[in-house]
């Protein structure tokens, strides 16, 4: 254990998280995702929830000010009748974090595979809401003088 590391991040998180430059992606896949057949670098968080594995990564993880929406979510898909409910917690955590957010990309499912199979990393977590999987650009970290 670290200090000021939260204990959902596994070392090989937190591994995945320190060798991502500015501009790779990760996501954060719901229980349904096909992560294991998509993924490059896949990192498993069964039996957790998005949103707390999503408020211990931006604790440490920089979004990209680079780029106008640095955080994707799959579109819902046009016919279904789902209205995802996690979204709106996701944009509290998002506007808590105070990394710079303001509104989601949201991308149609296919597409969202393809971004998928070229992001640095794919976390599968135990995410039982429809709709949850989100990507993250990664952005710079500034120093802060001490």
């Amino acid at each position: 254990m670290l200090k000021g590391v939260p204990n959902i991040v596994s070392p090989e998180l937190l591994k995945v998280l320190m060798e991502m430059g500015h501009g790779d992606e990760i996501v954060i896949a719901d229980g349904n995702f096909p992560a294991a057949s998509i993924a490059q670098r896949l990192v498993r968080l069964d039996g957790h929830a998005i949103p707390r594995i999503l408020e211990s990564i931006l604790k440490l993880f920089p979004l990209d000010t680079y780029v106008a929406k640095p955080v994707s979510l799959m579109a819902v898909t046009p016919g279904d009748t789902v209205q995802p409910v996690i979204w709106e917690e996701y944009r509290k955590i998002l506007v808590t974090s105070r990394e710079p957010f303001t509104d989601f990309d949201y991308v149609e499912r296919f597409a969202f595979y393809e971004r998928a199979r070229k992001a640095y990393a794919v976390v599968a977590t135990g995410e039982s809401a429809l709709y949850a999987n989100i990507i993250l650009k990664k952005g710079v970290v500034v120093e802060q003088p001490l």
